[in-house]
Parts: C-alpha cells; structure tokens; sequence
C-alpha cells in the first residue's frame, strides 16, 4: 500500500512539473519586426539553434536545441506580441528551469540594443492642468474663417 502511495505522489508530482510551463515575458522599446528578425538571428546564428517553425505575420519562432549535460534536444518557443503598450516578448523552454528562459531572453535584448542601437525615449506625458480643460474655443474662436466677421460686412 505504501508502495501504491508513492508511485501515485511521483506520478502527480510529475504531471504537475510537465504541464505547469513557465514562462519569461519581457517588454521591448523595439518594434515588432525587429524584435522578430533578431530573434531569428539571435537563434540561429549566435546561438545554432534549429529554427523548426516560424511565422512571422504572427510572430512567433520555434525551435530546437542540446541544453549543456542533456542527451536529448529540447523545444522552445520565441513568442512578440504586439499591446497597446508596447511589444512583449515571451520566451518558453518547457524541459528547463525558468532560469535559462531569463537568460536567452536577455540576450535577446542584448543583441537588440547592440544591433539597433538605444532606442529613442518616448516623451512622458504632459501633465493636464486643472484650468486646461479640452480648450474649447470661445464664442468668437468657433467662427470659422470661412464666415466674415460682422464689422467686415461694408455695404
């Protein structure tokens, strides 16, 4: 019975290690076709990684690789996600510890500021006054200078 009852705990625990994936996600300052085609270099040439699917309308890379010490390759997945905000960037090795997803994922940063340079600061956003209110014109600023004024009217 106790035997029973520790397979079943390292089978649960398992099952758990495998299917909760984590995850790096990061913000980038860089558009999202930069942020790809570097990634795509990034992986395939500074790093030899195979490059098994890409698509870059929808802007995602898949690939393979022999992590240090293991015998069999493992997948990962390069992933630019274009908010509101800005472009994220999430990176997925699903057989490693989280920690070799922050480290691609920071070279991959590398790489973009090396390639593309600093990019250029976005102006903070002006503070609104309280006596600023939308400015809306005053009565004789809604004339439109299509129309004449009344003293232009010399009969």
């Amino acid at each position: 019975m106790r035997r029973l009852l520790v397979a079943a705990l390292v089978t649960a625990s398992t099952c758990v290690s495998v299917t909760g994936r984590a995850r790096v996600e990061a913000g980038s300052p860089y558009g999202k076709a930069q942020v790809y085609s570097a990634a795509l270099r990034y992986l395939r040439v500074d790093l030899g990684y195979e490059v098994t699917e890409k698509d870059a309308d929808a802007a995602y890379l898949m690939f393979r690789f022999s992590p240090e010490g293991r015998k069999s390759a493992a997948n990962g997945s390069i992933q630019i996600v274009e908010r509101s905000e800005g472009v994220r960037v999430v990176v997925e090795l699903p057989a490693l510890p989280r920690y070799h997803e922050q480290v691609l994922s920071d070279g991959l940063q590398k790489k973009l500021a090396s390639e593309y340079g600093e990019p250029p600061h976005k102006p903070a956003p002006r503070p609104k006054d309280k006596d600023d209110k939308d400015h809306e014109p005053s009565g004789d600023d809604k004339r439109g200078d299509d129309k004449p004024k009344d003293d232009d009217h010399r009969d």
